[in-house]
């Protein structure tokens, strides 16, 4: 092992998000929040005009000093680090812009590229809407699956982006995401199951400290199927998965009925449920510690966090919205961070 710790290590780099949502007061109000919440230094990427005047609307003290990725650990105590944008947004609380999207991608693109540079340790990402991006000509599903691309662009190295829900009392992963469930058995393959498993497992491993992780493979169907009785997919696709992950030596098992595998006694059993459809998994996290979850990104070559939650436009400008799953994804984020970076090389 080798010594670090969050001092030592560069600051996270925060995303605008979309600029219409409430993204720019859960920031001003993460930094205001920073000595007792304990939040670990960043900086932003956004419009500071933009930012000074959403800290005028929403009632906020707060200063932003413009300047460079490397400069902002001697900036945060005092002030928000801010790293200016080249594109200009629109300051409209509320009201979804596509005009907005130049600013949007270039704030993810500079994140992603300090932390491959090293200027920053992880990306964390303020919520962003698609719509918007869609009618600019965005044509990637989301968030997620754009990261992916940009380190295919980078290294021309493909990956497997994996959407994990990290809370205090649940970790929960589902294998397929934005589609519709009808789609969802035509989608699902052992082979997908296998793969998610597998980045989950080694994630849990690097960047979470678990040395064997622990997976609850979740049943499609109710009851997990019944032996057939109530579909074929569990024992046709997910069993054949649960047992080609032991085989390798990833302690799953499975398949288990959805509706007993989340009350607290069942959940003491594992380190991460992997969840057959977006809903599975994020009803019970999100029920579960709704302002304390973290959507965790896995499979990539770096870390990114970002709030459980959406744009919330209807109440951006108002100052109401609450910081905490942006203290809890900035939080995470650094640990994960200094896990990794405490991990030997082998």
């Amino acid at each position: 092992m080798r010594g670090s710790s969050s001092a030592d290590q560069p600051p996270l780099a925060l995303t605008c998000g979309d600029p219409a949502g409430i993204g720019p007061e859960i920031t001003i109000a993460a930094w205001l929040a920073r000595k007792e919440r304990q939040v670990p230094p960043f900086y932003l990427i956004s419009d500071p005009h933009l930012m000074e005047a959403r800290a005028v609307q929403v009632g906020a003290s707060v200063s932003f000093v413009p300047c460079a990725a490397e400069d902002a650990p001697g900036i945060f105590a005092q002030a928000i680090p801010l790293v200016p944008l080249q594109a200009t947004v629109r300051d409209d609380p509320g009201v979804a812009d596509s005009g907005n999207a130049a600013g949007i991608l270039e704030s993810i693109d500079r994140a992603v590229a300090d932390v491959r540079a090293g200027t920053a340790s992880a990306v964390v990402t303020n919520p962003i809407a698609k719509k918007p991006l869609y009618d600019a000509g965005f044509r990637f599903p989301g968030h997620t699956e754009y990261l992916a691309h940009l380190c295919v662009e980078a290294s021309g190295i493909s990956v497997q982006p994996v959407m994990m829900l990290a809370g205090p009392q649940l970790r929960a992963v589902p294998v397929t995401i934005h589609i519709a469930l009808a789609d969802v058995p035509k989608t699902l393959t052992t082979d997908l199951i296998v793969s998610t498993a597998r980045v989950t497992a080694r994630d849990l491993r690097a960047r979470f400290g678990i040395e064997k992780p622990r997976l609850a493979i979740a049943g499609l169907n109710p009851h997990a199927g019944e032996n057939g009785a109530m579909g074929v997919e569990d024992e046709a696709i997910v069993r054949p998965a649960v047992e080609l992950l032991r085989a390798e030596g990833i302690e799953a098992f499975g398949p288990l009925p959805a509706d007993t595998m989340f009350h607290a006694r069942a959940r003491e059993g594992y380190d991460a449920a992997i969840c057959m459809y977006h809903d599975q998994a994020l009803i019970p996290a999100k029920a579960l510690a709704f302002d304390e979850t973290v959507n965790v990104t896995l499979g990539l070559p770096f870390i990114r966090t970002s709030p459980d939650h959406g744009t919330a436009f209807d109440i951006a400008g108002k100052g109401i919205a609450r910081p905490d799953s942006l203290i809890a994804a900035l939080r995470m984020a650094a640990e994960m961070a200094t896990r990794q970076r405490n991990v030997s090389p082998t």
